[in-house]
């Protein structure tokens, strides 16, 4: 006997027994630091945001935005959570297929972390100081810092790739450098340890795209449905993230190995009060950030932040309520 399934049948399979009528939507996420800007996807997995808005999505960690956007030039990755440098080299190299949809956070409040007897800027001259990776954001604000103060980070001391955030903060409490730049928590982990603010972030607050959403305009012409799925996953994982401190403290510590709740309490303050609560993208961060290539790539000069940025999707969540209903401002 042939059994026939008809339409009325999935559809009451699909209220009744959950099952869903449509595939969800997969999408390969990029992040290129275990940092607090950029843990909005970890807390997305937590509350199991991803089904609610019909994703299959999959967090990678690559440490450096350079290497997260190489990546997805080659395929291996759909939307990133990056620093801003990575992706505008990219863009001006030719690949102008990359592009700005969000940010969660438009200064760089990393510092470079000195041991007990580096107490000053000047102090720093002839020291090995821990940058991450070359063209990731510890880099940047390295050099940023430096010149800030005064000092010619290529003469001045020896800037030194330690790779990941974990492994840089690891370096600098090995002795193996003498000095490292890194971001929350990991910066308020050193202080608690005795070791000081040499060039201290939280003041300068360099305009920067410390951790904006980036993806391709190709992905937006396919698959628009699947980038403004993610995007609005990604405001209500903000809500979540800024408004449980408790659900912040499990999550965020069991990602990075945080335990000490002093520590977090710090860092976690500290940066709400730089986050984006509608994810807005300051020209001004391109700009900025553009300024400073445009020191060793002239063709930065050539290029406008409009030129990096799509706010289609921000929009969508303005006008259909989106921030209004998580309370977002």
């Amino acid at each position: 006997m042939v059994h026939r399934v008809t339409a009325g049948c999935c559809w009451f399979m699909m209220l009744v027994l959950g099952c869903p009528l449509y595939a969800a939507e997969k999408l390969v996420g990029l992040q290129s630091a275990p940092s607090i800007a950029m843990a909005l996807p970890w807390f997305a997995e937590e509350t199991r945001l991803y089904p609610k808005y019909d994703l299959d999505f999959q967090l990678v960690y690559i440490a450096s935005s350079g290497i997260v956007t190489a990546a997805m030039s080659s395929g291996n990755g759909n939307v990133g959570i990056v620093g801003g440098e990575g992706p505008m080299r990219a863009f001006l190299a030719g690949n102008t297929d990359f592009v700005f949809i969000g940010s969660i956070k438009n200064v760089l409040t990393h510092s470079i972390m000195g041991k007990p007897d580096i107490k000053r800027p000047e102090d720093l001259k002839g020291k090995r100081i821990g940058v991450g990776r070359i063209g990731g954001n510890g880099h940047y604000f390295a050099v940023y810092g430096m010149r800030a103060k005064g000092l010619d980070p290529l003469r001045d001391a020896n800037l030194i790739q330690t790779g990941g955030a974990p492994e840089t903060i690891q370096a600098l409490l090995s002795g193996a450098v003498d000095a490292a730049s890194v971001t929350t928590p990991q910066d308020t982990r050193a202080a608690f340890l005795g070791y000081n603010y040499v060039i201290d972030g939280r003041e300068i607050r360099p305009p920067f795209i410390a951790a904006g959403f980036v993806t391709l305009r190709s992905l937006i012409t396919k698959r628009p449905k699947a980038v403004s799925q993610f995007m609005h996953t990604m405001a209500e994982s903000l809500k979540v993230m800024v408004s449980d401190r408790e659900l912040a403290f499990r999550v965020i510590g069991r990602k990075i190995g945080l335990t000490d709740r002093k520590v977090f309490d710090a860092a976690y303050n500290q940066e709400l009060k730089v986050l984006e609560p509608k994810f807005e993208i300051n020209p001004a961060s391109i700009q900025a950030t553009l300024d400073e290539i445009s020191r060793t790539d002239p063709r930065a000069k050539q290029i406008k932040p409009e030129q990096l940025i799509d706010r289609r999707f921000l929009e969508e969540m303005e006008k259909d309520g989106t921030f209004e209903r998580l309370g977002l401002k």
